[in-house]
């Protein structure tokens, strides 16, 4: 249940229609109530201040006008957002469409807009003439004067809104958004190497013999999967290797995993192994930090294709990227083997790796970029950072592999076809940042 719920808190946070369906409720409840008080005080209007009273015609007036700009505001603020999302998907990559649906401010002007429409609507609909019903006219005072204050604070939300969006299509602060999310996934994922005693080994050998293969249910992205529940398919003493990561692709028929010894395999072993997963239709970084870097990846390459060439965004995106490698590399990846008290492990077979990190982050880019001498010189100086950053926290080894990277960034230009004083500035680029260049 666990992973259920962690999937439709992920939906609502990245819905546009959850927030403002709630508001609606609570405005509609709040109309009610307000009705209701004025109800009460319906005898001491005489001491309301002036600019609280209201006749008849007044009232309805104010309310009709109200309802009717903030339906309008919501059309508006709707339209706003479709717009930004349009343009942020072809501008920069559709992958960073799912950080602005998250955006709580977004969906919080929606809902403050038609939430006092319906508080309008409630309200208008207790006004009565004297020539309604019992022929008593019913103005509720409060209830007008409340919505008049809506009304101002949704107009000054509407033009917060637009505020807001304009500076969100900013490739700074949609990289930054991405980049704050992926890092906060990484603490919260990956923990600190420091906090981890060091040299434990781990038995990650595979058992001999056939094993039971677990196959997948449903089709779908792998958002998230709950070890926990995924051992209750594992015999006492028996290994599960995992075929598959967060982050993958998922096909109907296709391995799960493979459960030894096969005979002792519980029964039940597969409708427990599909409710230890979760599938979805889009991908999610819940449990799944890299799909971060590969959303900072596509902006860059975005940037460096001809129909854009927009070198700049590309060297935002690479800082941005290594940010999040440092981050990433300053810990120790979780471990491949999870193991039981009862002897139970689980192998994942495709666990991720600091090396398949560094490539994911940086392979793509560094062939797109071989033609452009300054966004190779971008890389060497983002690579240069998280090595130097690698080398004061003692991890000469992966400092090692980042240096690596930059030395096939220079290979790279070595062998694109530009000018021979650009290759030589990529390679005093190089040699400037790491010493001796590459052979």
């Amino acid at each position: 249940m666990g992973i259920r719920l962690r999937a439709i808190a992920e939906r609502l946070r990245s819905s546009l229609f959850f927030v403002p369906m709630v508001l609606v409720v609570v405005g509609g409840l709040v109309g009610q109530l307000m009705v209701g008080v004025d109800s009460s005080v319906d005898g001491g209007v005489d001491s309301l201040p002036f600019f609280l009273t209201s006749t008849v015609d007044s009232a309805r007036e104010v309310l009709s006008v109200v309802a009717a700009a903030t339906i309008t505001f919501a059309g508006i603020a709707f339209s706003v957002s479709l717009l930004v999302i349009q343009q942020a998907s072809s501008q920069y990559s559709p992958r960073v469409v799912h950080s602005l649906f998250r955006d709580p401010f977004n969906r919080r002007v929606m809902g403050a807009v038609v939430g006092t429409f319906t508080y309008c609507l409630i309200v208008l609909r207790a006004v009565r003439g004297p020539l309604e019903d019992s022929g008593e006219p019913v103005i509720p005072n409060l209830s007008v004067g409340v919505a008049v204050i809506l009304g101002v604070m949704a107009i000054l939300a509407i033009v917060a809104f637009i505020d807001h969006n304009a500076h969100s299509m900013e490739v700074s602060e949609i990289l930054g958004r991405v980049t704050d999310t992926t890092v906060e996934q990484i603490e919260r994922c990956w923990p600190d190497r420091r906090d981890e005693p060091d040299g434990i080994a781990v038995d990650d050998s595979v058992p001999s013999g056939p094993g039971h293969v677990l196959t997948f249910t449903a089709s779908g992205w792998l958002q998230q999967v709950d070890e926990a529940a995924l051992m209750e398919a594992v015999p006492p003493g028996g290994t599960l290797r995992l075929e598959t990561a967060v982050g993958r692709y998922a096909i109907r028929g296709t391995p799960l995993g493979t459960v030894w010894p096969a005979a002792a395999v519980p029964e039940g072993a597969e409708a427990a192994a599909a409710d230890a997963i979760q599938l979805g239709r889009v991908r999610t970084m819940q449990q799944d930090p890299s799909y971060g870097i590969r959303q900072l990846v596509d902006v860059a390459l975005v940037a460096l294709s001809p129909g854009v060439n927009d070198p700049t965004t590309a060297q935002e995106a690479i800082f941005h990227l290594a940010q999040v490698i440092r981050e990433g590399f300053v810990r120790d990846l979780p471990p491949p083997v999870t193991t039981h008290e009862d002897g139970r492990r689980i192998i994942h077979g495709e666990a991720p790796t600091h090396e398949a990190l560094l490539a994911l982050a940086f392979a793509e880019i560094r062939r797109s970029a071989a033609p452009h001498p300054a966004v190779n010189t971008y890389l060497l100086e983002a690579l240069h950072l998280v090595h130097r950053s690698m080398l004061a926290e003692g991890l000469g080894d992966r400092a090692a592999a980042v240096r690596a990277v930059a030395e096939r960034v220079v290979e790279g230009s070595a062998g694109a076809d530009v000018d021979r004083e650009d290759r030589e500035a990529v390679a005093e680029a190089f040699a400037h940042r790491f010493g001796p260049g590459p052979a």
